[in-house]
């Protein structure tokens, strides 16, 4: 890549001059900065405990005796063991989840056997090697932090390697210890840090590399910690150990915080809501007043400019959207019960962030997995799938005291015990079920849902996010997602993993594995294989009109991704909602000039079976429930191909899938229309196109 090139994609997405100057500027301080560590690290590898002066006072002896009875400042209250009957609740209220995580906790114990991701349970070995990555097997360097490759082509993945070390197994422990009281998951929980500390010196391998992992490791230390400030085996030394572990942590990220001038994202959000925690939780460290101050300062500037007016994530992601709102909602709930004041309109700003991930909610209870998701939990005290956000709507209802947020479809969560108590659980079980959510429209998102009972189609006409910069959108404009009759039929395939195959990475974020429109064979925005999180931004779509009202429900849409191609094209799309007769047309109008090449393509979900009729039309059944999907195409010659792909839910999985294509080559302009019927088990088909063939006619004849 040339340098003019390099410096259009380091500059890429909507970026004043003020912020470029002010970005070089900032990049030629980090560089100092980094040269001064790289010379003093391996010098005064350790220092002092940064201890206030009232505590620096006092002993060993007294200072443990003081983190052992302090009642101030205030965890989760569900981590108050001394006001709640946590065993007998989470036994009555969470009877199977109970079983699971006391034998989890002797897995950990008994074999060192976790689970990981979307990788499933893995062995980790007698002695945890923190610097090996598990899935691969390759071990990474203790170099210093700034010499070490993040991606390396070898099939290794620091994605993986992060997420073992950001110990949120060790919340397991804790939990178990709650119920038992055993001394054994309080001495592997005090073990594992200690080993975890020998191996990884402040500023050296791959876990001092991104303060986003160094402050989700210190907000996990700190949570899991408060279930062992009373257990025999917290001693003197462990004490001084711990808090020396965690004032590293505190100084590492407020050293490499992960700001620009040109764009922040959940790097950078993650880094100062652990200063927050580390600050709130922590006063008795000199630096904790300053870690706090500037972390809530800080999280509530970032809320304002990454969360949209309509109360979606700027980053075009589902995923990361749901990363967000824990972070906000459990950084806003721990200043609550420590007096620490959040403004009014910054909790209107987390509600609408919950309304968003309410409206996108699928029927089945799943959320769509738009642009990237790598499964990242903040706190994870029980994991949960990529597309699983049932929990953070929960507790959202519990909090806000909204019904809306309570899910039929769903369980209720363990975490409304263990971050709000015996009261939160009470006031989300004193909520009365909603009605059905219904059609919305978020115009700063570019989210579309049009939905009607089981009915549910997402229309996404999103840029790239991060204000054009795309590190994690996709090739996704004017894609839809279908869920008729209790099953989801068409759906986004997800992301799979990043670094460990960029082969993988750039197929699930291509348009061609989108259900969209691709012409030929370019993509919607430029991307390369080599360059896993930088996207273009060329398509920029922009909605034409929206009508929600009445039995019928329209969106239409366009993008000029395809302008530069020699001969310019721009794709618009419409979709019609057609509540009474229970279908969705989708017309698709190619303008321009010259010939091209067109595939017109629907990803659907796994597992289902699909078929190209004798009449021409593709069939999806659920056979399970009995449901199916008919696209009618219209307007178009050609027959559907079906091409292999893949679909992922969680990160590090992916499951086999199918996607019908039809490709046309046309002069143009030119459009084609897919109607698409849901047929729910006992319905009768005759029936059904009757109906849709009359809807399809009136359509054609204007």
């Amino acid at each position: 890549m040339g340098i003019s090139q390099k410096i259009k994609r380091a500059f890429r997405g909507q970026v004043s001059l003020s912020g470029v100057l002010l970005e070089t500027a900032r990049q030629g301080r980090v560089a100092l900065r980094e040269r001064y560590e790289r010379l003093t690290l391996s010098k005064h590898p350790e220092e002092s405990l940064p201890l206030a002066p009232e505590f620096a006072r006092m002993s060993p002896r007294e200072l443990l005796a003081h983190f052992r009875e302090r009642k101030s400042p205030r965890f989760f209250s569900g981590f108050d063991l001394s006001k709640i009957n946590l065993a007998r609740l989470h036994r009555e209220f969470f009877p199977a989840e109970t079983d699971q995580l006391l034998a989890a906790a002797r897995d950990i114990v008994e074999r060192h056997h976790w689970p990981l991701l979307g990788f499933g349970a893995i062995d980790f070995g007698n002695e945890i090697n923190w610097l090996r990555e598990p899935v691969s097997g390759i071990r990474w360097p203790a170099d210093y932090h700034q010499n070490i490759k993040l991606i390396r082509a070898d099939g290794s993945d620091i994605r993986v390697l992060w997420e073992l070390n950001r110990l949120g197994h060790l919340l397991t422990l804790g939990r178990a210890y709650a119920f038992t009281g055993e001394e054994r998951f309080a001495e592997e929980f005090f073990a594992q840090v200690e080993s975890w500390r020998a191996q990884n010196p402040a500023g050296y391998g791959p876990n001092w590399t991104c303060a986003m992992e160094a402050a989700l490791r210190a907000m996990n230390l700190i949570a899991a910690w408060q279930f062992f400030r009373r257990a025999p085996a917290f001693s003197e030394r462990r004490l001084q150990d711990l808090l020396a572990l965690l004032a590293k942590h505190g100084d590492y990220i407020r050293r490499h915080l992960e700001f620009s001038h040109l764009a922040t994202s959940n790097h950078y959000l993650c880094d100062i809501a652990g200063l927050l925690w580390l600050g709130v939780i922590l006063p008795e460290l000199e630096p904790a007043r300053d870690w706090r101050e500037f972390g809530l300062r800080e999280l509530l500037r970032e809320m304002d400019k990454q969360v949209l007016a309509d109360g979606a994530d700027f980053e075009a992601s589902t995923g990361y959207h749901g990363l967000k709102v824990e972070l906000f909602l459990y950084s806003f709930v721990l200043c609550h019960i420590n007096g620490i004041d959040v403004p009014k309109s910054y909790w209107n700003k987390l509600r609408a962030m919950i309304e968003y991930q309410r409206a996108c909610l699928r029927p089945d209870g799943r959320a769509p997995v738009i642009g990237d998701a790598d499964s990242s939990q903040v706190m994870p005290l029980v994991r949960h799938a990529a597309d699983d956000h049932a929990h953070v709507l929960a507790l959202g209802a519990a909090v806000f005291h909204e019904p809306r947020f309570k899910i039929a479809s769903e369980s209720e969560s363990a975490e409304l015990l263990w971050i709000l108590g015996e009261p939160g659980l009470g006031d989300y079980h004193a909520l009365p079920f909603a009605e059905t959510a219904q059609s919305s429209a978020f115009p700063d998102a570019g989210t579309y849902v049009c939905r009607d009972r089981d009915l549910y189609l997402l229309f996404n006409t999103n840029g790239n996010g991060m204000n054009g910069r795309g590190s994690h959108g996709h090739n996704d404009a004017l894609t839809v997602e279908v869920s008729a009759c209790g099953t989801p039929f068409i759906v986004d395939p997800g992301s799979y993993v990043y670094t460990a195959n960029l082969r993988e990475r750039h197929l699930f974020r291509s348009t061609a594995y989108h259900s969209t429109v691709q012409v030929d064979d370019a993509e919607q925005n430029t991307m390369e294989q080599a360059e896993p999180f930088v996207m273009g931004d060329e398509a920029h779509p922009r909605v034409l009109r929206c009508d929600f009202s009445g039995d019928v429900e329209t969106v239409a849409a366009e993008h000029r991704g395809y302008a530069r191609l020699s001969a310019p094209v721009t794709h618009r799309r419409t979709v019609e909602f057609r509540k009474r007769d229970r279908f969705w047309l989708i017309q698709d109008e190619l303008e321009g000039n010259g010939t091209h090449e067109f595939h017109f393509r629907f990803h659907f979900a796994p597992g289902l079976e699909i078929k190209l009729r004798p009449d021409g039309n593709v069939e999806a059944f659920d056979r399970k429930k009995g449901g199916r999907l008919l696209i009618l195409p219209q307007g178009v010659e050609a027959k559907a191909d079906f091409e292999e792909r893949f679909s992922s839910r969680d990160y590090g999985t992916k499951a086999p899938s199918v996607s019908a294509c039809w490709s046309v080559r046309s002069v143009l302009p030119l459009t084609v229309r897919f109607a698409l019927v849901p047929i729910c088990a006992g319905e009768d088909e005759a029936i059904r196109l009757v109906a849709v063939n009359r809807q399809s006619a009136i359509k054609n004849q204007k």
